[in-house]
C-alpha cells in the first residue's frame, strides 16, 4: 500500500498490449498464438469455453470451479486480447452487476457474527492482481464453506497482470455464499490508483472495444465494498486502520426563508478517534475518497498507517489519511470493547 496521491489528478494512460506475466513470450493483443503447447498442439481448454452465466441465475460450486480452471488455462495459454472468448462481456456485466447489488445493500462496517468456536475465518491482505495465489490460497485453506469464512481486505487489482480475473472471481464466490465471503475496498479500488498503477491499462488490453465498458463497471462495483469490518465482535478489519472524528458542531440558522442552510463552525478541532457510528454514516461510494472536506472518513479508512508515535496526525507522506500510534490503537479498542485491530498486512 506504498502509495500516495499527487498533487494533481493524473492524466489518462493510453491502453497498453501486455502479455499475461514477463515470463511468457512477447504477444501483440491481436495475435492468436497461444503462449503455452504440448508437442502435439496447444493445450486444450479443462472447460467448455467461452462460459455462460446459469439459466437459472444462481452460481453453484461447480460453476466457480469451472471459472477457476477457464482462468487458470486461459493465463497460460492465451494473449490477453483473447479474454472475452473465455468470458463474454455479457457474462462479465451479469457478474457484475449481481454482485454490485449485494455489496451496496452491506453497511460501511459489516459485521461478522455468525461465526462460533468451529469457524474459521481466514482474512486475506493485498492480493495484487496474483491470480494463481489466490487460486492456491483458496485451494491450501479449503473453499468457503458454512464453518469457514474469507475476508479479503482490499486491493484486488494494479500490479499483477490478472487483477481483472482476480476481481470477478472473487465477486463470484461473493455472489454464491454473500455470508460467507467478504470484500473490503482497499485503496487501490479507485479511479486515482487504477489509471496509475495498472488496471486500467489490463482491461484496455484484455477487452479491447469494449474496454471502457468493463473499467467502468468494475469502478461502479468498486464503490459499493464495505470500509471495514468486525468479525466474532473483536477484531475490526480495514484496508488502512483507524480514522478521526469527523462530527460537525452546527451554528446558527441563516435568517430568511430563501437561505435556510445550517451555517457549519468553520473552527479547527484538534484531530480525535472516530466512532463506528460515524464510520456507519460515512458516504462510501465516490471513486476518489477526498482529501479534504467532511467526508474524509473513507480516506482515513483506506490510506492511514500505524506508527510508533504516540497520537493522530496527517498522513503527509501519502497526501491523504492518518497516522495513528499505539496510544489510538488501545483507545479504540477499549471504547469498542475490540481485541484486535487488523490492517492490509494480514498474510
Amino acid at each position: 500500500m506504498a502509495d500516495s496521491l499527487p498533487s494533481a489528478p493524473p492524466s489518462d494512460p493510453k491502453p497498453a498490449t501486455a502479455t499475461n506475466s514477463p515470463e511468457e513470450a512477447t504477444t501483440t493483443a491481436s495475435s492468436t498464438t497461444t503462449t503455452s503447447s504440448t508437442p502435439e498442439g496447444p493445450t486444450p481448454p479443462p472447460v467448455q469455453i467461452p462460459l455462460s452465466w446459469p439459466a437459472d441465475s444462481s452460481l453453484t460450486l461447480d460453476w466457480i470451479q469451472n471459472l477457476i480452471s477457464a482462468f487458470d488455462w486461459s493465463s497460460k495459454n492465451l494473449p490477453p486480447a483473447e479474454l472475452p472468448a473465455v468470458l463474454p462481456v455479457s457474462v462479465f456485466d451479469t457478474l457484475v452487476l449481481t454482485a454490485s447489488k449485494i455489496l451496496h445493500k452491506e453497511p460501511n462496517c459489516v459485521r461478522i457474527d455468525d461465526c462460533n468456536d468451529n469457524s474459521r475465518v481466514v482474512v486475506v491482505g493485498d492480493v495484487h492482481g496474483q491470480l494463481h495465489d489466490v487460486i492456491f490460497l483458496l485451494q491450501d485453506a479449503g473453499f468457503p464453506c458454512d464453518d469457514r469464512f474469507f475476508v479479503f481486505n482490499g486491493d484486488y487489482v494494479d500490479r499483477g497482470a490478472w487483477g481483472l480475473e482476480t476481481f470477478l472471481l472473487l465477486l463470484a464466490w461473493k455472489v454464491f455464499l454473500p455470508q460467507r465471503v467478504y470484500l473490503l475496498r482497499g485503496n487501490h479500488e479507485s479511479k486515482y490508483c487504477t489509471s496509475v498503477y495498472g488496471f486500467e491499462k489490463e482491461v484496455l488490453a484484455k477487452y479491447g472495444d469494449k474496454g471502457k465498458h468493463v473499467y467502468r463497471k468494475c469502478l461502479g462495483c468498486f464503490e459499493g465494498l464495505p470500509l471495514a469490518s468486525i468479525i466474532a465482535g473483536h477484531v475490526y478489519t480495514a484496508h488502512g486502520g483507524l480514522f478521526r472524528s469527523v462530527s460537525i458542531t452546527p451554528s446558527k440558522r441563516s435568517k430568511g426563508k430563501k437561505n435556510r442552510r445550517i451555517i457549519l463552525n468553520s473552527e479547527t478541532k484538534p484531530l480525535s478517534l472516530g466512532s463506528l457510528e460515524e464510520l456507519s454514516k460515512a458516504r462510501r461510494s465516490v471513486l476518489d475518497p477526498p482529501w479534504e472536506g467532511q467526508n474524509l472518513i473513507p480516506g482515513d479508512v483506506l490510506w492511514s498507517d500505524p506508527t510508533m508515535k504516540s497520537g493522530l496526525s496527517p498522513n503527509t507522506e501519502r497526501g491523504i489519511g492518518l497516522l495513528w500510534g499505539p496510544d489510538c490503537t488501545e483507545d479504540f479498542l477499549k471504547k469498542f470493547e475490540l481485541k484486535v485491530v487488523q490492517d492490509h498486512i494480514c498474510v
